[in-house]
């Protein structure tokens, strides 16, 4: 099975690495056959996956699709978090970060600048063009979650709310206390990083300052919003299971959701889904409060074909004031 990250800042990520870029395997599976797209770049000569360099200010998931659009015109969804490669190249070490992400009924087509040729092709013949050895890292990966059927996946994405005004100075009711100037900036920010991942749906506590968190991904993609007060902090201090009992129906549904809710209410989400993930995957979890801080999300990739289990788990902090 791919592995799983956690922590999403790049420079964290890949402890100081001269170039950051990121990028995907897009993948399908043809007459039960499963095919990867790899594509041919004029400028070198070689045959690679679709990837490019950090734009300043983007995280890494958000540069993997953004790439894969500029390059062969495809917008994705990211799938599983495929492994990491390095290598060295003239301004010292590169770090590429990847994804899978799956295509359906979308034709690739070569910006002709970047990109001058794209092919479907099976693992085997993909292993044998790729220019980069290191390229075929990933490329393992995806096929063995191919095999063990974590392939396909939808993902659950859990947002705490963004920095808030304190509670200090604020007199009225709790649950109208809105987002502080940084958090509407770190708002911003979850959109654009949701975008990676596209949920059609979002549930959220009602309480202000979650309601602003995602009205800016909302607002941008008409995403369906539901508001639940099992997810608002004061629900969940008196009514536990009611908390819990909202993301198993979400884990249920199969369907792409963010959830965003309050850092004390952070406990009781982890730890349903910590009873729906393997074993290799709790060391993933974070165990000390505050869990996620202001504006950070986490990525669980749910599998299609096993319900309910979760196959991997990453962390992104969009914005960090």
């Amino acid at each position: 099975m791919a592995p799983s990250t956690k922590g999403a800042a790049p420079a964290v990520a890949t402890g100081g690495a001269a170039v950051i870029a990121a990028g995907t395997i897009c993948w399908r599976v043809e007459r039960g056959a499963l095919e990867v797209l790899i594509i041919h770049r004029p400028r070198y000569d070689d045959w690679s996956w679709p990837k490019g360099k950090l734009d300043p200010g983007e995280t890494t998931p958000e540069c993997a699709v953004r790439e894969t659009f500029e390059e062969v015109g495809l917008r994705v969804r990211l799938g599983i978090p495929l492994p990491t490669i390095r290598y060295a190249v003239n301004s010292g070490d590169k770090t590429v970060f990847y994804w899978a992400a799956r295509i359906e009924r979308a034709t690739p087509v070569p910006d002709g600048s970047e990109v001058d040729g794209v092919r479907w092709v099976s693992p085997e013949e993909a292993r044998t063009l790729l220019s980069n050895p290191t390229d075929v890292v990933p490329l393992d990966a995806l096929i063995e979650a191919h095999r063990a059927r974590s392939l396909q996946t939808w993902p659950l994405i859990v947002v705490r709310h963004a920095k808030a005004k304190p509670r200090s100075s604020w007199s009225r009711a709790e649950g109208e206390r809105p987002l502080a100037a940084t958090g509407r900036r770190q708002a911003t920010a979850v959109s654009r990083l949701l975008q990676a991942w596209t949920p059609e749906r979002v549930v959220s506590s009602p309480w202000v300052r979650c309601v602003q968190t995602i009205s800016p991904y909302v607002n941008q993609r008409s995403a369906k919003l539901k508001l639940v007060d099992a997810l608002t902090e004061r629900d969940a201090t008196r009514k536990p299971a009611r908390t819990r009992a909202a993301i198993e129906r979400l884990l249920d549904k199969r369907r792409p959701v963010a959830i965003c809710t309050h850092r004390p209410v952070l406990p009781l989400v982890l730890s349903v889904l910590r009873g729906h993930m393997p074993d290799h995957l709790h060391e993933l979890l974070p165990v000390e409060d505050p869990h996620l801080a202001p504006g950070e999300a986490m990525i669980c990739q749910v599998s299609s074909a096993n319900q309910g289990r979760i196959v991997s788990m990453e962390q992104f902090r969009a914005y960090d004031d």
